[in-house]
């Protein structure tokens, strides 16, 4: 290890590394290149012995890139290094080194180029006499002249070259037997090899394939220079058969420079310097560039392939969806067909079926579009408020079948059990006459409600996702007459009825889907010639919208306020409204002019086409500022109103001109036979505003029963000539003309469907054993008299109907009484959900509210679910219309009390509702509930 850094430090005088290795009073002085003045034979002494002994080999030199001129001897420094002090030779040695010239720039260390040999006295110079001293170091001026040299550099091969020869001239053979292999070629006539063939020369033959092996490795990968340990080499072989190849490991554990060659053999591209690889690197190129080719061949195959593939499959998928489009546009057409035939039959066999046995499977859907039922908040609940359609079974040869959105508690289930068979009791006028009609009537979940909670599906289709449920209806109504009243329409309701094999009592969906739009209202209610508000409707565009309501602010200068709906909204959400007169600003110039010009001459004026243009100029400002949307949690702005308004297009229409404005709705009935019948009416309350139906009066009083009847049979002839059948609603509007002060009714509404108005009246119907004629308006009830109730007992014995009607026609009718009611299925309280329904009927009990079975009347709740319990039903029924409006008003704040703490009032609609009624008396209940709490006998005499 000392020998191999001394001829480091001596070939690479410039490595700072090495510097450090010299323990030297001037370190920055460097070696110098002598030249060679003449060759100094090999030196050698005896030994006491006799034995000659070697005292110095001259080293080789070692080729160097841009190689300095010879040293002239004025350059030479007089002084000698010594050596021997710091071991850098072996001590009998004595050599005189000239400094070497001073390094101006170094060479890159990555070239390679092979310089021809020289001799190591080129290098070194020459030796002096054994027993001489090595000069001493020349003083740093005497480096001078030789800065301008170039520097001297070593590259690996010479690196490895030079240690070789050093080794080969400094080391007896026999020592070590260190053979040198130059260029991959072992020479053969060195003495560490001769010494090492006649040393082991019975082990040769596997030293020698040894060494074969080792020369073509080193020749390969064109290793200038190598040393072989002789004593590895005999080890290392003496393990390998003539036949075995060593491996490249095994090759490297003999080499002494093992690291430096290991360098050169992993060096990238090195093995196409050696012998053939020129060659190989050309085959391997070749090779190369043919995988290259033959992988883009490949690639560009895979890639048709996968092109092919996604064509492919894009093709089978088109058709798979093509087949599937004409598989669900095939269904639907046959579900199509099969209700059309179905709705023959059943207006073939009406009036047979109404008379007998039959089921009624109700299914209240709200089939509304995707979008519609995606804000419409608790939809399963909004699809469970008609409770009421349980009632149908006041008809003794109809059971019901209730198609429930909700999961039903046995609580629920009991309560309806009670309120069902009340109907005996009811017409006795003895409680103690309660049955038991469960058999009539049951209530059915889908199972699939809880399977698409993120969906908003309507119930018909959660029942068509219901396998359970559809088998357990075919049961039910096996061997007997069926048929389903749904809600809404949907194209689901088919889909049931082809499972269930029933016809619909209803429209198609195509149908209700063209006629049940603001715009389709307002073409049925155009063919039926009845009066509607001013307005526009298939409004799809915003210079339309601007057009058509600057068009009728010109031509209706007496409206103030003007309504935008939008056609598939519900329950007042897609509604808004403006007040456009009092916001324009030239309103006082349109007045004037309009005044001076007069009503009739106003239409062909100069001045209304300026006002027009005035008008339409103003209106996107106007609108964007004062719009109202009843909705506004669901539209806080004018824009996202405008957005949903052109998507489903929708109407414009005036606002009744008078403050003291009645809505009322109507109930009609198209049977398959095409009989018109008037099955409900009704005034709205509007707790929540003016387009916001809270609750209903039953029946109308707002109106002339004749007129209202007339305007309804030309709307209910002109739906059947659309196609329309079973249940559906019109709204009105009901206000004095400020100037003719004469009563106008407008058509502002058409719902194809089963209205919650309905359903409650069925239910007063139910418990009252009343009937209603819509012909007249009036409600009647038999009255809970002594004298009734004594007839009815004493015919108690009666089993059949047909008996029981005979014996009721032979006696005396009994009296009636003329009853109205006051009801809701909007009432929501969140401190409802902490009481349950027992607790609460038990309290409202206590504190006298409740049901009179006698006198029919009273209270009367409809409870939806028992999960959440924010909100109920209610139904109040009384002789006059005050007494129930403020009975329904005080049960209200009862059960306000007793849910709600002082420091706990609950979110609630009550209080409005309360303020409603209020607004409708002309005087406040609070008032009435005070007469009744401090003087109770002049109240009853109010009453009479």
């Amino acid at each position: 290890q000392q020998v191999e850094m001394d001829i480091k430090i001596m070939l690479e005088p410039e490595n700072m590394e090495n510097k450090a290795a010299l323990k030297h009073q001037n370190d920055e002085t460097r070696l110098p290149l002598i030249t060679k003045t003449k060759s100094a034979p090999l030196c050698s002494q005896k030994t006491g012995r006799g034995h000659p002994v070697a005292t110095f080999w001259g080293f080789p030199a070692f080729p160097h890139v841009d190689s300095p001129s010879p040293l002239l001897e004025e350059d030479t420094p007089k002084g000698a290094l010594s050596l021997t002090g710091q071991r850098h030779i072996l001590p009998t040695a004595k050599i005189t080194l000239q400094t070497l010239p001073a390094v101006s720039k170094a060479a890159p260390s990555h070239e390679f180029h092979r310089q021809p040999k020289k001799s190591a006295e080129a290098i070194y110079g020459t030796s002096s006499s054994s027993r001489g001293n090595i000069a001493p170091l020349p003083a740093s001026s005497s480096v001078v002249s030789t800065r301008k040299s170039k520097p001297v550099w070593t590259y690996p091969a010479q690196q490895l070259e030079s240690e070789g020869q050093i080794r080969s001239q400094t080391q007896d053979p026999r020592l070590d037997w260190d053979i040198v292999v130059c260029h991959g070629t072992v020479d053969q006539k060195a003495p560490g090899f001769l010494a090492l063939k006649q040393h082991h020369h019975l082990s040769w033959g596997s030293i020698e394939a040894f060494l074969e092996h080792a020369e073509k490795l080193l020749k390969d990968f064109s290793v200038p220079l190598a040393t072989i340990s002789g004593k590895k080499l005999a080890r290392v072989a003496s393990d390998f058969e003539l036949d075995q190849n060593p491996t490249k490991s095994a090759i490297l554990s003999v080499i002494k420079n093992q690291s430096t060659v290991e360098k050169i053999l992993n060096r990238p591209g090195q093995r196409s310097k050696g012998q053939g690889g020129a060659e190989m690197a050309a085959t391997k190129i070749q090779r190369a560039w043919r995988r290259q080719r033959a992988g883009k061949a490949a690639a560009r195959s895979r890639q048709r392939e996968r092109a092919s593939g996604v064509i492919g499959a894009s093709w089978r998928s088109w058709n798979h969806m093509a087949r599937v489009k004409n598989t669900l546009r095939e269904s639907r057409q046959r579900h199509l067909e099969n209700f059309c035939s179905r709705a023959k039959h059943l207006a073939a066999n009406w009036n047979r079926i109404r008379t007998s046995r039959r089921t009624i499977i109700h299914i209240p859907s709200l089939g509304y579009s995707q979008r519609v039922r995606e804000h419409i908040p608790d939809l399963a609940l909004q699809q469970n408020m008609q409770m009421g359609r349980l009632c149908d079974i006041l008809d003794a040869n109809v059971d019901v079948i209730y198609i429930c959105p909700l999961p039903v508690s046995e609580e629920l289930l009991q309560y309806y059990n009670k309120l069902l068979g009340l109907q005996a009791a009811v017409r006795s006028g003895n409680p103690e006459d309660m049955g038991d009609l469960q058999d009539r009537f049951k209530i059915l979940t889908p199972e699939a409600i809880n399977s698409f909670p993120q969906h908003h599906m309507c119930l018909a289709t959660q029942l068509k996702y219901s396998p359970q449920t559809i088998q357990r209806i075919q049961v039910l109504i096996r061997s007997r007459d069926a048929y389903v009243v749904g809600g809404v329409p949907h194209a689901d309701d088919l889909v049931v009825a082809d499972m269930l094999d029933v016809p619909v009592l209803g429209s198609g969906p195509e149908v209700a889907q063209l006629y049940s739009t603001k715009s389709g209202s307002k073409r049925i209610f155009a063919s039926a010639c009845v009066p509607t508000p001013p307005g526009e409707s298939d409004i799809h565009s915003r210079e339309q919208m601007i057009r058509a309501l600057s068009q009728l602010v010109v031509d209706n200068m007496e409206v103030q306020r003007w309504v935008l709906k939008m056609n598939d909204e519900c329950g007042g959400n897609g509604t808004a409204y403006c007040d456009v007169i009092s916001h324009l600003e030239c309103c006082h110039w349109l007045q004037k002019e309009w005044q001076s010009h007069g009503p009739e001459m106003w239409s062909k004026s100069q001045a209304r086409e300026l006002a027009l243009v005035k008008i339409s100029q103003e209106l996107p400002g106007l609108l964007a500022q004062h719009v109202q949307p009843v909705n506004e949690k669901r539209f806080p702005t004018w824009e996202k109103f405008l957005q949903t308004f052109l998507t489903q297009g929708g109407v414009i229409e005036a606002f009744p001109l008078s403050s003291t404005v009645t809505n009322l709705t109507v109930d009609l009935l198209i049977e398959p036979t095409g009989e018109i019948r008037i099955v409900s009416s009704g005034d709205q309350l509007h707790a929540e505003g003016p387009f916001r139906s809270s609750g209903t009066t039953i029946p109308q009083r707002s109106v002339d029963p004749a007129v209202l009847n007339s305007l309804c049979w030309k709307i209910g002839d002109s739906c059947r000539s659309k196609g329309v059948l079973g249940y559906f609603s019109v709204d009105f509007v009901a206000f004095t003309h400020p100037q003719t002060m004469e009563q106008q009714v407008w058509a502002t509404d058409l719902d194809l469907c089963y209205s919650d108005q309905l359903a409650l009246t069925q239910l007063m119907l139910y418990v009252t054993d009343g009937n209603v004629d819509c012909g007249s308006s009036p409600l009647e009830a038999p009255l809970g008299s002594q004298t009734a109730k004594s007839q009815w007992i004493q015919h108690e014995g009666t089993k059949t109907v047909s008996s029981e009607m005979m014996l009721c026609c032979c006696l005396q009718p009994a009296p009636v009484s003329p009853r109205c009611a006051v009801a809701s299925t909007q009432l929501r309280h969140s401190n409802l959900s902490g009481t349950s329904y027992n607790l609460l009927l038990q309290r409202c009990k206590a504190r006298g509210v409740g049901f009179d079975l006698q006198e029919k009347q009273g209270t009367v709740f409809i409870l939806y679910e028992d999960q959440k319990r924010h909100r109920l039903g209610m139904i109040t029924i009384g002789e006059d219309l005050q007494g129930v409006l403020l009975t329904f008003a005080r049960n209200l704040f009862i059960i306000h009390q007793e849910i709600s703490a002082p420091n706990m009032q609950g979110e609630t609609n009550f209080k409005m509702a309360i303020q409603d009624i209020e607004a409708i008396l002309g005087v406040t209940a609070e008032n009435k509930l005070k007469l009744e709490e401090e003087q109770p006998w002049e109240a009853d005499a109010l009453k009479e």
